[in-house]
């Protein structure tokens, strides 16, 4: 037997402190001044290339970002550390990631009118977790309270959660769990390399949360029926993070620059954009629905310029914000949880029977898109 799925609740979790293009500038730009003076005599010798200023126009022009939520900001904006300030915690204490993921979990449960120990399964799904194991997926288990069920970690970059969905849905639909918990805590601002001008603006730190049930057992006063899920790979080195647990082995490669968030953004756009585009178009037509009753598209927020293309490429017309909302400017790239900020604030206006689509794409390269109807 194959039951219905419904998304019944989401949650989002967001850090009190903000950068805003400008603050970042000031910093990156008095960063750079150092660098140049430290290494005068290598880069008129041609040995060290000297680094170029950033500027708030360049950002927004580049990728439509305005401002950044992030954990700490003094680390991130003192221009002799630029990156955040995020003690280790014991291993008797929550961690921080898990810590994150519980608080965009219980606002989810709230919405979806459930309590933790009506859930089966956690699953957590981001770019990167802050340890191998125990897997953060069972931290957020025993944080909650939950006392029987299961949870695994799962990491598909930028496309974390629309894989989470589904792999939440496979469960619930072969009986294996009634209701699952799937969550996407994104601390970012951890793996960006913030003294590089090409990409040192593109992320924030969040958390989101999805509770998927089964359609007969919901109770929510809002509810999106799942009416199809479709993921697609493709092998590709354009997005790339070398960081793991191997690198101790090697000690040449120790702090190196390919141990953080890198990317070849040109490629990745003209590459990534008619994927996407395709893939939405055909999971639409093989789900039978039409292109145009589709009411709002949820896109994964990394640059506006794709999300613009993408969702004109779908339409056969650029859509209005009301069509592909947009969160990036106030939240900027946020890995997995992207499309998910996007469903979870703009989802409520829409009337029973609206149909949308949460997509995601991301490094692999990686796509996800989950089709929904609203039934309530």
């Amino acid at each position: 037997m194959s039951y219905s799925v419904v998304i019944s609740g989401t949650g989002l979790w967001t850090p009190k402190q903000t950068i805003t293009n400008d603050e970042l500038v000031e910093s990156f730009n008095e960063y750079v001044l150092r660098y140049n003076e430290r290494n005068a005599d290598a880069i008129a010798a041609g040995e060290v290339q000297e680094l170029g200023p950033s500027n708030s126009a360049f950002i927004e022009k580049a990728s439509g970002i305005k401002q950044r939520y992030v954990i700490d900001k003094s680390g991130i904006l003192d221009p002799d550390r630029l990156h955040p300030h995020i003690a280790e915690r014991g291993d008797d204490e929550l961690s921080i990631q898990a810590e994150i993921a519980v608080k965009a979990a219980r606002q989810a449960l709230d919405n979806a009118g459930l309590n933790a120990e009506d859930l089966d399964a956690v699953l957590v799904a981001c770019s990167n977790m802050q340890r191998p194991y125990p897997a953060m997926a069972v931290e957020v288990q025993a944080a909650l309270g939950m006392e029987h069920g299961w949870g695994y970690d799962m990491n598909v970059a930028c496309s974390s959660a629309t894989f989470g969905i589904q792999a939440g849905v496979d469960a619930i639909r072969n009986g294996s769990a009634r209701r699952v918990l799937m969550v996407n805590p994104e601390i970012c601002s951890a793996h960006l390399a913030w003294e590089d001008r090409d990409c040192h603006f593109i992320f924030g730190d969040v958390a989101t949360a999805v509770i998927l049930e089964r359609k007969e057992d919901a109770t929510s006063a809002k509810q999106w029926e799942v009416l199809g899920t479709r993921l697609q790979t493709k092998f590709s080195n354009n997005i790339r993070n070398n960081f793991g647990f191997l690198n101790r082995c090697d000690e040449t490669g120790v702090g190196a620059r390919d141990k953080l968030f890198r990317q070849e953004g040109r490629k990745v756009f003209k590459e990534v954009c008619p994927m996407v585009a395709e893939q939405i178009s055909s999971h639409l037509a093989d789900t039978e629905i039409a292109v145009d009753s589709v009411n709002r598209m949820w896109l994964h927020q990394a640059n506006l310029s794709m999300n613009e293309l993408i969702s004109k490429r779908v339409l056969g017309r650029p859509a209005s914000r009301e069509e592909a909302p947009v969160i990036l400017d106030d939240y900027a790239n946020t890995s997995s949880a992207g499309s998910i900020i996007a469903f979870h604030k703009y989802n409520a206006d829409l009337p029973v029977d609206s149909k949308g689509v949460i997509c995601s794409f991301g490094a692999g390269y990686s796509i996800g898109s989950v089709i929904v109807n609203r039934i309530r």
